[in-house]
C-alpha cells in the first residue's frame, strides 16, 4: 500500500499535468497533440474541461498522463547523446512521433 504522501504526490502530477495540457492545447493545438501524444478527440476534451472537472480528475490516485519511456531507443536518444543532443532529439521526436496516440474508448 502506498503512503499517504504518494498519493498527494500523484494528485499534485495529475493537477500539473491537466493544466499544462489544457494551456498547450488552448494556445497551439497542434504542437500539443504532438507533444503530448494525444488524439484531436483527447484534445477536445481537454479544452472542453472546467476548473472544477479538472481538479475533480486531478484528484485521483492513479496517475492521468503517459510516460514514452517504455522504448529504450527512445529513452537512450534522450539521455546518452551528450555530444550531438540536437539530432539526437530531432531523432527521438521523429520515433514519438510514430508512436499511437492516446486516444478515448
Amino acid at each position: 500500500m502506498m503512503k499517504p504522501d504518494a498519493y498527494n504526490d500523484i494528485k499534485e502530477v495529475n493537477l500539473s499535468y491537466l493544466m499544462l495540457a489544457q494551456n498547450m492545447v488552448r494556445s497551439d493545438r497542434e504542437a500539443a497533440i504532438f507533444r503530448l501524444g494525444i488524439s484531436e478527440e483527447v484534445a477536445d476534451v481537454l479544452t472542453r474541461l472546467t476548473p472544477s472537472q479538472v481538479l475533480k480528475m486531478a484528484s485521483s490516485d492513479m496517475l492521468l498522463c503517459n510516460f514514452r519511456f517504455d522504448d529504450t531507443l527512445l529513452l537512450d536518444l534522450l539521455a546518452n547523446h551528450e555530444r550531438d543532443r540536437g539530432a539526437a532529439h530531432v531523432h527521438a521526436a521523429i520515433l514519438a512521433a510514430g508512436r499511437p496516440v492516446a486516444t478515448i474508448a
